[in-house]
C-alpha cells in the first residue's frame, strides 16, 4: 500500500454532535489535506462497543487494582473486586456512547492514524495541548468523571491509536463498516499534495 493511501478509523462521539462540533471538527481533517473514504451517523449497540474497546481481564485487573488503591488512599470503602472497578471503566463508556447519535468516518492519507492522533489530542481535554481538537474543544477530566461517579470521560472523538499496534485499524474498522461503504477515488487537492510532476499547474 503506498503511504497517501493509509487509512485511519473515526468516532465524532455523543458530545461532539450535541456540542453541534461535527463540522468544526471535520474541517480540521480537511483542511491538513485528509480525505473521508467513508461517514455515517448511527446509534451504536453495546455488544459492538464491547468488541470495540477490545480490554482482557489482564487489562481490568490492572486498573482495577489501580482504583482500589486510589479509593483506600482516601479511605473509601472497597466493595468490589479489583476487576470489576476494571470492567466499570468501560461499562461507563459503552453507556455514555449509547447516548446518542455517533458519527463514525474512515479517513485517508499520508500518515493518516499519526496526524489524526496528533489533531486529537491526548485523551484527558483538561491536560491536552492547545490546538488539538480534545485540547480547544473540551474540559473534561480524569478527577472529575471520579467526582460524578466514574462517568465516561466527554472527550468528543476517537481515533485509531498507532500505538495499538499493526492491525488496530483493520480491527476497528470491521466493526463499524462494510467494505461496500468505504470509497476509492480521488480528490483535485491531491495533485498539489502528491502528485510527482506538476508542470501542468502553468497556462
Amino acid at each position: 500500500m503506498h503511504p497517501k493511501k493509509e487509512r485511519t478509523f473515526v468516532i465524532l462521539k455523543p458530545d461532539a454532535i450535541q456540542r453541534g462540533l461535527v463540522g468544526e471538527i471535520i474541517k480540521r481533517f480537511e483542511r491538513i489535506g485528509l480525505k473521508i473514504v467513508a461517514m455515517k451517523m448511527h446509534m451504536v449497540d453495546e455488544k459492538t462497543l464491547w468488541a470495540h474497546y477490545n480490554k482482557d481481564d489482564a487489562w481490568y485487573l490492572k486498573k482495577g487494582e489501580r482504583i482500589a488503591e486510589n479509593k483506600k488512599s482516601l479511605g473509601h470503602t472497597i466493595d468490589k473486586e479489583p476487576i470489576e472497578y476494571g470492567k466499570d471503566i468501560i461499562r461507563a463508556m459503552v453507556h455514555y456512547m449509547c447516548a446518542g447519535p455517533v458519527v463514525s468516518l474512515v479517513i485517508e492519507g499520508n500518515n493518516s492514524q499519526a496526524v489524526v492522533k496528533r489533531l486529537v489530542g491526548g485523551t484527558e481535554p483538561a491536560t491536552a495541548d492547545s490546538g488539538t481538537i480534545r485540547g480547544d474543544f473540551a474540559i473534561d477530566s480524569y478527577m472529575l468523571c471520579d467526582t460524578d461517579g466514574s462517568r465516561g470521560m466527554r472527550n468528543l472523538i476517537h481515533c485509531t491509536d498507532p500505538a495499538d499496534g499493526e492491525g488496530a485499524y483493520d480491527r476497528e474498522v470491521a466493526l463499524w463498516f462494510t467494505k461496500e461503504e468505504l470509497h476509492d477515488y480521488r480528490l483535485v487537492t491531491e495533485a498539489m499534495l502528491y502528485d510527482v510532476n506538476l508542470d501542468g499547474i502553468l497556462e
